[in-house]
């Protein structure tokens, strides 16, 4: 059920960086509608009974609800572990960034940690970056379904 919350929740997750579409919103209605396919997991938690005081679980939506799920099970969905510095990244072994969006932003404080300011770079999937203060190579290990890459 995690799995199929986390794969739903994809979209909410990342920016909206393209524009809904009638046609998508509309096959997808239809798809749902008919019945054929698996069922899409809710982000939207029952609510509260009558009378009675909803639980966090009950009434959490949307990232919330989540994160809950996600803690439920034993994984962390929005993995918040500093990125290696023990190492300076380099052409032939940068330093992997996960991310499940085609562009994310990180902070460079080198190698060993805080040995200079925080130098914020702008990854994408296409190409490295490296840090102007320390020269630590990184890369963005994209993750995320590639179709939802392109945003023409």
């Amino acid at each position: 059920m995690l799995l199929a919350a986390l794969k739903a929740a994809g979209p909410a997750v990342r920016p909206a960086l393209r524009p809904a579409t009638a046609f998508r919103s509309l096959s997808t209605t239809l798809r749902v509608a008919s019945g054929h396919g698996p069922k899409a997991p809710s982000l939207f938690g029952p609510g509260g009974k009558v009378g009675e005081v909803p639980t966090d679980l009950e009434q959490a939506t949307g990232l919330e609800r989540f994160e809950l799920l996600g803690e439920m099970e034993g994984i962390d969905v929005f993995d918040e572990t500093p990125l290696d510095s023990s190492r300076v990244g380099t052409k032939k072994n940068p330093i992997m960034v996960l991310s499940n969006d085609p562009l994310r932003v990180i902070g460079c404080t080198g190698s060993p940690a805080d040995s200079h300011d925080i130098i914020w770079l702008n990854l994408t999937k296409e190409r490295q970056r490296f840090c102007t203060e320390c020269g630590s190579v990184y890369q963005l290990d994209y993750q995320g379904e590639e179709e939802e890459a392109h945003h023409h």
